[in-house]
């Protein structure tokens, strides 16, 4: 009996003039990709098949912790859902997903879509890796009812969404912009329907960020001992509220604020008159997250409108150096920090052996250049060529 023997694939080394791995910025650019994985960082094996990149930063995939995939970016966003079915909302998704790592988004946090179905995306070849949320836990005519996360029982809820594979959990702690007849002031859930979906949710071993906009909302989730909030804005009837105690006791229990930052130049028509009048309080808010040393990550609700496509992250670094962060600060926020809140520190958010192989290469050096995060040269997802 003959056997075959199938050779191992080749080696390859990505040489660039810059490296940032993840914490530090550097200059022996090197990382050599073995299949799925990196091998090594920092010399060329020899046999490995060389890409030299003159001129480029070698670094991790960024991750965006909040995007929705099943909306379009378009200026009705939640009526072109509607309009789609389960086939043609999947075919939008992937193309939606393609978009982003071709941007040089490797990972991406799906915190809403319509009944499970960015779960059926994950692990397809070419796209970002996901993690996914499934519909948002929410009242009857909540805030995105119409993906179909209603309920009256959260625990029941939470292990609906165990059940189905979700990776985390996302409850709508209080009204937003897409949904007629809430408010992004009012709350949605009683402190306790927040503790126990919190609760059941980490008896399975999964997390739970809570969409908060209200200062009430954002108290209670707090309270209820979630892991992360979205957008975190302290919105009032008629402006903004000063609560220092608040942002003083995200800081101290680590819950990871999902900023709501990042965002393409739009034809000039400006922002809804609520939101623009709220804009430089906004900013103020999330420059005092930050100096109290809250954890931030870039969570850039990509989807919701034309001026959130989704490959809009290497925009959110303007926002992050806004807030008082350095360049470097800012890159570690899009990766490590950020595969650290979801959930994925142990193979994301670094160029290491053993590491995913998530590469992303820029023209130029983004610590000296922001900017150049937008000029990708070459983008690896777990070891494939998405862009080259």
């Amino acid at each position: 009996m003959t056997s075959t023997v199938t050779p191992r694939p080749r080696l390859t080394a990505l040489r660039g003039q810059w490296l940032f791995d993840g914490t530090t910025h550097r200059s022996d650019a090197v990382v050599v990709l073995d299949g799925t994985k990196i091998a090594s960082i920092g010399t060329v094996p020899a046999g490995a098949d060389v890409i030299d990149l003159p001129g480029t930063t070698l670094l991790p995939g960024l991750i965006d912790t909040h995007v929705h995939l099943a909306f379009d970016a378009s200026p009705d966003c939640v009526g072109a859902l509607a309009a789609r079915d389960d086939s043609e909302a999947l075919a939008a998704m992937d193309q939606a997903a393609r978009l982003a790592v071709r941007a040089g988004i490797t990972t991406i946090r799906d915190l809403g879509d319509r009944d499970y179905l960015s779960l059926q995306l994950r692990d397809r070849p070419g796209l970002p890796t996901i993690v996914a949320a499934g519909p948002p836990i929410t009242t009857p005519g909540g805030h995105c009812h119409y993906l179909g996360g209603v309920t009256q029982d959260v625990r029941a809820a939470v292990r609906e969404h165990v059940e189905r594979g979700c990776d985390v959990i996302k409850i709508m702690a209080s009204g937003g912009t897409l949904t007629p007849g809430t408010r992004q002031e009012d709350s949605q859930f009683t402190a306790l329907d927040l503790r126990a979906a919190t609760e059941e949710a980490h008896r399975h071993g999964l997390p739970v960020t809570a969409h908060a906009h209200g200062s009430q909302a954002i108290a209670d989730a707090i309270e209820a001992g979630v892991d992360g909030m979205e957008h975190v804005s302290f919105w009032t009837a008629d402006g903004i509220d000063d609560r220092p105690d608040l942002i003083k006791e995200i800081a101290f229990r680590r819950i990871a604020v999902g900023a709501t930052i990042g965002f393409v130049p739009g034809d000039g028509t400006p922002p809804p008159p609520a939101i623009l009048a709220r804009m430089a309080m906004f900013q103020q808010t999330s420059r005092r997250l930050y100096e109290a040393g809250a954890v931030i990550v870039a969570g850039t609700d990509a989807g919701i409108g034309p001026v959130k496509p989704h490959n809009v992250l290497p925009r959110a670094t303007t926002d992050l150096l806004a807030m008082g962060m350095s360049p470097l600060d800012a890159v570690r926020t899009m990766t490590s920090v950020a595969a650290d809140v979801v959930g994925l520190a142990h193979r994301k958010g670094r160029l290491a052996a053993g590491f995913d192989a998530d590469v992303l290469v820029v023209d130029g050096d983004p610590l000296a250049d922001p900017a150049a995060l937008q000029r990708p040269r070459a983008v690896y997802a777990m070891g494939s060529a998405v862009l080259a």
